[in-house]
């Protein structure tokens, strides 16, 4: 795994930086009626305004500058004429390159009167990620912050998707090594500053199994229960981690 520089991790933040700020424009235009297009759109745009460009559009064919995924999607939603409903939730996974170095981040949004339940999984998918990220820095492996991230979801109930990963990330939207959200403490690779990592829960509140839609693309929950994600794009540091998809 590539240890980037205080210049890579410079640059990684400033790409960072527009993901962040492009998650706080478009929480404006969540609510019921918007079109996943509508809001894929609106992302393309703001991101290109500040300098940065939306790299899943083209990524292997991907056809939107957002991956968009409402209720029981769980990755890889395509933008469509689809509209947001009263109740559902919706996850907006994209990344942004500036200067050649990616960032990315995810985060699953409340659309008007989510029952109680729902609300509360996204909570807990959220609390999970920042759990996970407790465990990073110099020395520790990997596995205790998938490990963590296990243990934090079944504690509260929530099922954890298994075929999908976290990544490492830099001049490549996906580098080694991978990072599960379940796992064994004190495995997999010991973590060393300058390593930038992509940890991602998707967690569902029915059960693990996830299938692959007709399109190529989008992975469901197989028994339709909903699914949330959140992620952020991290550094390690000297003494712990730095969150680079932030303010």
């Amino acid at each position: 795994m590539n240890i980037k520089s205080a210049r890579e991790i410079k640059l990684m933040k400033e790409a960072g930086a527009i993901n962040y700020l492009a998650h706080k424009e478009i929480e404006k235009f969540i609510k019921p009626g918007v079109t996943t297009k509508q809001l894929d759109k609106i992302l393309h745009d703001f991101i290109i305004s500040k300098g940065g460009y939306p790299s899943c559009l083209g990524y292997e064919g991907f056809p939107g500058s957002a991956c968009i995924c409402i209720n029981d999607e769980v990755v890889h939603g395509i933008p469509s004429n689809r509209k947001l409903k009263d109740g559902d939730i919706v996850k907006l996974d994209f990344t942004v390159r500036k200067a050649g170095y990616e960032s990315d981040m995810t985060r699953t949004y409340c659309v008007g009167n989510v029952s109680e339940r729902v609300r509360q999984m996204v909570i807990d998918t959220e609390a999970a990620l920042l759990e996970g990220l407790k465990e990073i820095k110099p020395g520790k492996r990997i596995g205790d912050i998938s490990h963590r991230i296990e243990e934090y979801a079944k504690k509260h109930g929530l099922s954890v998707v298994e075929e999908l990963v976290g990544h490492g990330i830099g001049t490549k939207m996906h580098e080694a090594p991978d990072v599960p959200n379940y796992g064994e403490k004190n495995t997999g690779l010991v973590l060393k500053p300058g390593m930038t990592l992509a940890i991602e829960p998707m967690l569902n509140l029915g059960k693990k199994e996830v299938e692959l839609l007709e399109n190529d693309w989008t992975v469901v929950t197989k028994d339709g229960s909903p699914s949330c994600h959140f992620e952020h794009t991290i550094v390690v540091t000297e003494d712990g981690y730095e969150i680079l998809t932030g303010e």
